[in-house]
């Protein structure tokens, strides 16, 4: 059985909130983040730039968020950052949106009370590499009990490099509530690194590592309280849910959601006065700047009825960005 927040996450429900780009504790081979993320201030609700708290709002809202999952970057180098982002969270959506944060320092009593008293509910350990298997009798393992005790849900989140009992032995204890196993991805952000280490990407996947996967699935994969998140599933489920929310909020009358979770839709540089003249209904298309957005099926129609002379069919995601996946020309 999964936690709470990682079903929000397959649903797609979950607002990824960066609060923070710097990691003063270390500096991991296979750290994901780009150069837009990577040891920057900047704070990040999805893809939009945080300039106001309304903007965390905003975003959260503009894709239904059940939930919120805090990253960085180090969190908890960004302490009072984080907490005012997490009270904010709670004080507008309620105790019910569920928010979990992910970690790679222990942080210490004071940090843990802190972080439960502003809202969080569970905290996902990532301990150095080269600790795993000597964890027992230190920081983390006292801060699993710690954290515990101040009101959080315990857990490890790390990734798939290889297979290792000794967190097995702290769900078995009860000091961890579970363990989220990703599968190892290789990045823009750190394939450089990832080849200098000796690892390459699996032939046919576009980010999963070549790597013994199954060597970690035998000797973790059984244990009610692991859970193995796959590249594939990170990709074809859980992010194609989030844009699916998204697109389901922000979609206008005449946008077409695909399965992919994109909006598709007419573009045409035609002028307006065309669409008043031949009657067709407001709810059809809207008038930009300095072009038309319209239905896509009733745009291919106009220009093969010779109403119109050309137009484009545009298919882009439902982010704050709005990044356009793909144009094709009607003429």
């Amino acid at each position: 059985m999964i936690s709470r927040g990682c079903e929000q996450c397959a649903e797609g429900g979950k607002l990824v909130l960066f609060v923070y780009g710097y990691c003063d504790e270390r500096d991991c081979f296979y750290c994901p983040l780009g150069e837009t993320r990577k040891n920057v201030t900047d704070v990040y609700a999805n893809e939009r730039l945080v300039e106001s708290d309304e903007d965390v709002l905003i975003e959260a809202r503009r894709m239904d968020a059940l939930g919120s999952s805090i990253t960085g970057g180090e969190p908890q180098e960004a302490l009072e950052r984080t907490c005012h982002y997490l009270s904010l969270l709670k004080d507008e959506f309620g105790a019910e949106h569920h928010t979990h944060l992910y970690t790679g320092i222990t942080g210490g009593r004071e940090n843990m009370r802190a972080l439960a008293n502003a809202g969080l509910d569970e905290i996902r350990f990532h301990p150095p590499l080269e600790q795993w298997g000597d964890l027992h009798g230190t920081e983390w393992e006292d801060i699993l009990y710690i954290a515990r005790e101040e009101g959080l849900t315990p857990a490890f989140e790390i990734p798939g490099i290889r297979p290792e009992t000794e967190f097995l032995d702290f769900l078995d204890e009860g000091a961890a509530e579970f363990c989220n196993i990703n599968e190892f991805e290789m990045s823009h952000g750190n394939f450089r690194r990832m080849q200098e280490q000796g690892f390459e990407l699996k032939e046919g996947h576009m980010s999963a590592v070549d790597n013994d996967r199954e060597a970690i699935l035998e000797v973790m994969g059984d244990h009610p309280k692991v859970y193995f998140c796959t590249s594939v599933f990170k990709d074809a489920a859980q992010h194609r849910r989030r844009l699916k929310r998204m697109a389901r909020s922000v979609r206008r009358g005449f946008d077409e959601i695909t399965d992919d979770g994109t909006l598709v839709y007419g573009k045409t540089h035609a002028d307006p006065a065309v669409f008043e003249t031949l009657g067709v209904p407001e709810e059809f298309y809207t008038v930009k700047q300095n072009h038309v957005e319209v239905a896509w099926w009733l745009l291919e129609e106009m220009i093969e009825d010779g109403d119109l002379e050309d137009g484009e069919i545009v298919e882009q995601y439902p982010t704050y960005d709005g990044q356009v996946v793909e144009r094709t020309p009607l003429v």
